[in-house]
């Protein structure tokens, strides 16, 4: 099979909303490739090593890649992509130089030319993220391995987002808990509730590719037997009775379904959410607020915020 490969030369400013675009038009996820990336100062708690090359990023502003099956659709695909970005001007966004690139790939070389570049990291005191094709060993005694195969652009699990979430999980799950994962993607948040003493966790997915791929991830950490995977959207099909509900998704998709999750959590329930850019944070924690919850913390990882959330008792 072959694939389009979708590259897209606009700001940061604009990065939230093109990428949105994308996921719009069909994309499972996407690559972000910042100019500013090679000057960051990275904090090596947990021993990650970052060697960036400066010409592997844009002079400036931000490419975001994508990747779509190449089909008879794909032309009008494009020009739908093109047309949303450039309204994004109509609502203020500074898209830059708004270039777009397109080249075919093979199925075959594009799912393991990347794998190079992927290897074990530790993400926090006791998670540490393994490719399936590498071999390690526990360095503690408590640590915790993931082994991830993350498929067709679901992410490594080393995203800043998915870590703040990991690191978050980590603190606050407790043995005999239900946990609740929205988008779950490669299902590594899932995995890690499961592995940290949930009981039952629900992990739910709107795009069946990736409810595909989080079954064979948590089969893979053998956690089948305390995960339930389903194709669902948002918190539609969720009884209430949860100890804690993660989303790693859009702030703008968080606040659309917060009142379903103050609805869905017991008294006291947590709810960690991630996903959110800095520009937003004010604007989510105000909504999660407003929908009666109390913020109990707050972190920021590089642009990224992820939020922790107590429901107020009654």
């Amino acid at each position: 099979m072959k694939w389009s490969e979708i590259s897209i030369h606009t700001t940061h400013e604009a990065t939230e909303a093109v990428a949105n675009i994308l996921h719009e038009a069909g994309a499972s996820g996407v690559i972000i490739e910042d100019s500013m990336e090679p000057t960051r100062i990275h904090e090596d708690r947990f021993g990650e090593i970052y060697a960036l090359q400066k010409e592997d990023f844009p002079v400036d502003g931000v490419i975001i890649k994508a990747y779509l099956p190449v089909n008879n659709f794909l032309i009008e695909t494009m020009k739908d992509i093109s047309l949303s970005i450039e309204r994004l001007t109509e609502f203020g966004l500074d898209v830059g130089h708004n270039t777009i690139h397109t080249s075919e790939i093979d199925e075959e070389d594009w799912a393991t030319a990347w794998k190079q570049f992927y290897h074990p990291v530790k993400i926090s005191e006791r998670f540490t993220i393994v490719p399936t094709w590498e071999q390690y060993e526990p360095v503690e005694s408590d640590e915790l391995i993931i082994e991830l195969d993350p498929g067709m652009a679901f992410g490594t699990g080393t995203h800043p987002t998915t870590v703040m979430c990991l690191q978050a999980l980590e603190k606050y799950v407790e043995s005999g808990q239900t946990i609740i994962d929205v988008g779950t993607g490669s299902g590594v948040l899932a995995i890690g509730a499961a592995l940290l003493g949930a009981d039952h966790v629900h992990a739910l997915d709107l795009d069946d590719v990736a409810v595909v791929a989080a079954k064979e991830n948590i089969s893979l950490n053998h956690v089948s037997d305390r995960i339930k995977v389903t194709h669902g959207n948002l918190l539609d099909s969720v009884k209430p009775g949860a100890d804690l509900i993660v989303a790693n998704i859009l702030a703008d998709v968080i606040m659309s379904f917060s009142e379903d999750a103050f609805t869905v959590l017991r008294d006291e329930g947590l709810f960690i959410v991630s996903g959110i850019i800095v520009q937003k944070r004010e604007l989510v924690k105000e909504d999660l607020i407003a929908k009666g919850f109390d913020i109990i913390e707050s972190v920021l990882m590089e642009d990224w915020v992820a939020l922790v959330a107590r429901k107020r008792g009654v």
